[in-house]
């Protein structure tokens, strides 16, 4: 604890990644108060695209990719030795489950995920957050 004589509960400290349509980052930590022995406040730092740039600033998902093929930049592509080494990988995992019969847990696209990803957490008494931190 670096403020022991802290006698309020310290708020977790927070990094959100926001993805696709609203990329960006926010970053909520715990700061001492100036000119206080111990006194703790949440403060945020907080960083969109779209807010910094335009919301033209970040292609459309295929956009740069087709502009890089009608220009012939293959930076972004990935090579065939890539691809085999990558699939040299994966195939023995996917050879394994279908030789034990295991199968991948499926979620509902839109959804909070899996209930096994909350006992995974629960176990350690911890939760999934869903605090967006977005400040509208």
């Amino acid at each position: 604890m670096l403020f022991p004589n802290t006698k309020e509960h310290i708020t977790p400290n927070m990094l959100v990644l926001y993805l696709q349509p609203d990329e960006g980052v926010h970053w909520r930590f715990e700061a001492k108060v100036p000119d206080t022995v111990s006194q703790l406040r949440s403060v945020d730092m907080e960083f969109h695209y779209a807010d910094s740039f335009g919301t033209t600033a970040i292609p459309e998902s295929y956009e740069r990719l087709l502009l890089d093929t009608l220009t012939g930049d293959a930076s972004l592509f990935t090579r065939a030795d890539e691809v085999e080494t990558a699939w040299s990988l994966i195939d023995p995992i996917i050879e394994t489950w279908d030789a034990n019969k295991q199968s991948i847990a499926q979620y509902e696209p839109g959804s909070w995920g899996l209930a096994e990803a909350d006992d995974l957490l629960t176990r350690d008494e911890r939760k999934w957050s869903t605090w967006d931190g977005r400040k509208e």
